[in-house]
């Protein structure tokens, strides 16, 4: 998959939404916040990566640093402004080179790294401004797979720290999407063992498994909607389920 042409893509697909629709709406699944901070979010992070990985960060940078992490007032110059700051990323990645490590929440990783993240950061902010206007939304299957792929990379990394394991030992999610050509690529396994949280694209029964497209998958797992509103099928433990959730934020 091409996560550069990607990234460009979703985030002019993301603004363009946003323009079309007034920006003071409310987006219900990111509460509290308008179309308006909503496009400021995904701009600003854009360019809060570009400067991490041009500067060859060791250390997290304040949003509240970024040059020039305030949209204009212009609506046009705004959606520029938005769309500059994810060529940006490409190019501070070409500037450094692919693999020269970087800081990120995760821990020092490839400055490569960054270019994935903005786009399933876009992705899934796209499906919140389609939401909030009732608009339709619709990601290649390989894309919402992929998605789905790289949050529960994070989910299970960004677990260890917090104070509540979003699956007991022994317990395990399974995922799979119904789309046809996605192959291993549409089933994840997340288990606790022995060594600790995993996923794998392993297929597997699992503790409570969810069966549907990939892009609904995405949404259910960010919490973007409910299994049951989404028209997934849902087999085993549900509460394992409302565990893994309520223990993994996007």
């Amino acid at each position: 998959m091409d996560f550069r042409a990607a990234l460009l893509d979703q985030t002019r697909t993301f603004g363009e939404l946003i323009a079309s629709n007034d920006p003071e709406t409310p987006v219900p699944t990111c509460p509290d916040w308008t179309l308006k901070q909503l496009f400021r979010h995904v701009g600003r992070g854009n360019r809060w990566a570009a400067q991490i990985i041009s500067e060859r960060r060791v250390s997290p940078l304040d949003p509240h640093e970024v040059h020039d992490g305030k949209p204009p007032d212009d609506p046009d110059a705004a959606i520029e402004w938005l769309n500059t700051g994810a060529a940006q990323v490409l190019k501070s990645v070409d500037q450094i080179g692919t693999d020269a490590r970087v800081w990120t929440f995760l821990g020092p990783k490839p400055g490569g790294w960054w270019i994935r993240r903005r786009l399933h950061e876009a992705t899934v902010h796209g499906a919140d401004a389609a939401l909030a206007v009732g608009a339709d939304y619709s990601l290649p299957p390989e894309l919402a797979a992929d998605a789905v792929s790289e949050w529960l990379e994070i989910a299970t990394a960004m677990a260890t720290r917090r104070h509540a394991e979003p699956l007991a030992l022994g317990v395990s999610v399974h995922l799979h999407a119904t789309d046809e050509g996605l192959g291993p690529t549409g089933e994840w396994t997340v288990e606790h063992d022995e060594d600790g949280l995993g996923w794998s694209h392993s297929h597997g029964k699992g503790t409570v498994a969810l069966k549907g497209p990939a892009q609904k998958l995405l949404m259910a797992v960010t919490r973007r909607g409910k299994a049951a509103d989404l028209g997934l099928e849902m087999f085993g433990d549900t509460a394992t389920w409302d565990a893994w959730l309520d223990r993994t934020p996007y």
